[in-house]
């Protein structure tokens, strides 16, 4: 006797095998003194192909669905005659209000037109022929999104980091998580940002915050169909406050530039011309900046107008305005601020200009003009000028006889004469007349 298996079934399932009977074994007869109205055994038809389910591959492992979907079932199987195929979930009959099947000659389908999650389970096939059967099962799963996590709770906020803690939701969907997804955004602009993907801890720490900025966080659960519908947003917002930066400065000896006035540069004697203005200069360092004070022979002349008196960038200076005889005498420059005072002084020597020399004045002088003498002397004494028109000494130039032009002889071929050009006159030089006596 043969057994009917299925070769090809999913996991978990067993394949059950009852007795056949062979036609060709001869059943008792029937005593001769019975009736003839006891009823007579009938004989089973002949069993040509044994009942065997040829599972699909993928449906060897678990039959997901999204709520919502359809589901389709087909399974192939085989046995001659046409063997009877019957479907359980969870054991139990089919709610046919929900499920339909329809039954082949060499295949068996299942179908729902939405999946709900209550659809999930375990599907059992089984196909009987005579006293042999063969059974295959599908696990189908029907997933759907995630609830959202119950809370979420900001612990701490230090530096530029935040510190979360969630607790997982209800609801997972009818499947494991894959799990979290948080997110911050900013007050400012409002925008979600993720920070991380499929996180699998109920608790995290959020680094690399900007300071200045306030931070909110929320928290998806994440499946195989996606992430939850809705997400819980911390109540408080994470303030990153910028550290007070308190500076050191490293203790330094400040020098002090005080000084006593001292003069870089004295003042230098001079002399000069009455009429003709002065001016004095001297150099002085100090600090703070000193008082500059004029003096002549002792004596202060800051508010006289005839002098001037200038200091710029340490450079002192008096202008002494068109001197006179009583202007020359001994000048100090003084120079006094908090620290001490110093002073220079020089002398000034104012002398007349000379008179102007008249002409002819004295027996030995010279005249300053003598040419302009000797002409007033020669029109006194009614003489010519010599430098009249008519006085052949007055004549400064002279012309000498310029020779006629040579020709210098006719160019071959053409019979034309060549002439050298006449040389200019060239003047005399012009006599000097000596000062008379």
């Amino acid at each position: 006797m043969e057994a009917a298996t299925a070769p090809e079934v999913a996991s978990g399932s067993k394949p059950k095998v009852k007795e056949a009977i062979p036609v060709d074994v001869e059943r008792p007869q029937a005593p001769p003194g019975q009736g003839t109205g006891c009823p007579t055994p009938q004989l089973l038809p002949p069993i040509e192909e044994h009942p065997k389910i040829w599972l699909p591959r993928a449906l060897r492992q678990t039959y997901i669905r999204k709520v919502g979907d359809m589901v389709n079932l087909l399974i192939p199987f085989q046995g001659r005659p046409k063997p009877q195929a019957t479907w359980t979930h969870d054991g139990c009959a089919l709610d046919t209000s929900r499920v339909s099947v329809r039954n082949g000659e060499r295949d068996s389908i299942l179908f729902i037109r939405e999946a709900q999650r209550a659809d999930s389970g375990r599907y059992q096939l089984r196909v009987q022929l005579g006293g042999l059967e063969a059974t295959a099962t599908v696990d189908v799963l029907v997933i759907e999104r995630p609830g959202p996590p119950q809370s979420i709770k900001l612990v701490d906020v230090w530096g530029f980091s935040a510190t979360l803690e969630w607790t997982p939701p209800r609801d997972t969907g009818n499947t494991a998580l894959l799990g979290y997804t948080v997110q911050k955004a900013d007050t400012k602009s409002g925008l979600w940002f993720t920070v991380l993907e499929r996180y699998h801890r109920t608790s995290c720490i959020v680094s690399d915050l900007i300071v200045g900025n306030s931070y909110a966080f929320r928290v998806f659960a994440e499946n195989q169909c996606g992430l939850s519908e809705t997400a819980p947003i911390t109540a408080d917002l994470a303030h990153i406050q910028k550290a007070a930066t308190i500076y050191k400065t490293k203790g330094f000896a400040q020098r002090d530039f005080s000084e006593a006035p001292k003069f870089t540069q004295p003042l230098a004697d001079c002399t000069t011309v009455t009429g003709y203005d002065t001016q004095l200069f001297c150099c002085v360092r100090a600090s703070p900046r000193p008082k500059i004070i004029w003096l002549k022979n002792k004596v202060d002349i800051q508010g006289d107008p005839k002098y001037r008196a200038l200091t710029h960038l340490g450079i002192c200076s008096l202008e002494i305005r068109k001197p006179g005889p009583f202007d020359g005498g001994i000048y100090t420059c003084k120079a006094v601020n908090p620290l001490g005072e110093a002073s220079v002084d020089c002398r000034v020597d104012v002398k007349e200009q000379p008179p102007r020399r008249a002409a002819g004045a004295g027996g030995g002088t010279r005249p300053a003009n003598p040419s302009s003498a000797a002409r007033q002397e020669q029109q006194g004494r009614g003489g010519e000028n010599p430098h009249s028109l008519g006085h052949p000494r007055s004549r400064r130039h002279e012309a000498l006889p310029l020779p006629d032009p040579e020709p210098l002889g006719s160019l071959p071929g053409n019979g034309k004469t060549v002439s050298r050009p006449r040389a200019r006159a060239r003047p005399y030089p012009q006599p000097r007349f000596s000062s008379p006596g």
